[in-house]
């Protein structure tokens, strides 16, 4: 293994950074501007400086290194984060991926509306993976920080025709003509209660009104969503929700009145994670 590397995660696992080895090939590759299949074939490498700097800032201050390079890796596109947008957790790739199921097979334009759009990678990705269709995609969200994100990432990856933005507390700026084939979201659902049990990373740097509900449960943005989600929906849309532990049955109990075919999807730690529903 790389010298460079190996200090690096030296100084990540001193500092309890869990993943230290992952973060660890995220500075030197950021930094070097090297690929890790050549960071491997050297021994030392030039900008190990610069490099050991970014890990020791890394290790003093706890913040995110993806708030620290200013981006995001999310299914094989890079995306601008800071403080005003969650940071992407890989298990939100399986909400994509179920969504992008349930409306693929589509024959006519397809309109989408993304509840709390954040840094925009559902939205964005979802556009990606239906690059050949005719789609709309509806992103909103409370902040208008975190829209100002999701644009930055939108027009970078050449989406503008795709995604159009809007302020929303849930469905408040949506008009009642507009009608969606899915609702997609990934709303906030850590109990607040739960906060000096998460890590500094994440309480210290995520945006709480990305990440907490006031329930005790943490449910009150699924109660919301779902009461209202037909009235916004067409015949036979979808309602594709990610959510957290132990939660997928409280949320299925809320779907049985308007909804059919209930399905949940685990993610790799077996934790239900993707709720999908379609309208009755």
């Amino acid at each position: 293994m790389n010298k460079t590397i190996k200090k690096v995660e030296k100084i990540l696992k001193q500092a309890g950074i869990e993943e230290y080895k992952k973060e660890a090939l995220i500075i030197v590759e950021e930094i070097s501007g090297l690929s890790l299949e050549k960071l491997i074939l050297l021994d030392k490498i030039e900008k190990e400086e610069e490099i050991l700097k970014l890990a020791q800032k890394r290790a003093d201050s706890k913040a995110p290194i993806q708030h620290l390079i200013g981006y995001t890796n999310f299914m094989g596109e890079k995306y601008i984060v800071n403080k005003d947008v969650l940071i992407p957790r890989d298990e939100t790739e399986i909400l994509v991926l179920e969504a992008y199921e349930c409306i693929k097979n589509l024959k006519n334009k397809i309109d989408i509306l993304d509840i709390g759009i954040g840094s925009g990678i559902i939205s964005c990705a979802l556009a990606k993976k239906l690059q050949n269709k005719e789609i709309e995609i509806l992103g909103t969200d409370i902040s208008f920080d975190a829209i100002r994100t999701a644009l930055e990432n939108v027009n970078r990856l050449n989406l503008t025709r795709k995604i159009i933005l809007r302020k929303s507390d849930i469905f408040s700026s949506i008009r009642n003509f507009e009608k969606f084939d899915l609702i997609v979201s990934n709303p906030p659902y850590i109990p607040v209660s739960e906060k000096e049990n998460l890590q500094k990373e994440v309480k210290d740097f995520d945006p709480h009104p990305a990440l907490f509900a006031n329930d005790k449960d943490g449910v009150e943005f699924y109660k919301k969503i779902i009461k209202d989600a037909p009235n916004f929906l067409k015949k036979d849309g979808f309602l594709a929700l990610e959510c957290g532990i132990g939660q997928s049955c409280l949320i299925k109990d809320m779907l049985q009145n308007d909804f059919k075919n209930i399905k949940i999807t685990k993610d790799l730690s077996n934790i239900d994670r993707v709720i999908c529903a379609q309208i009755k």
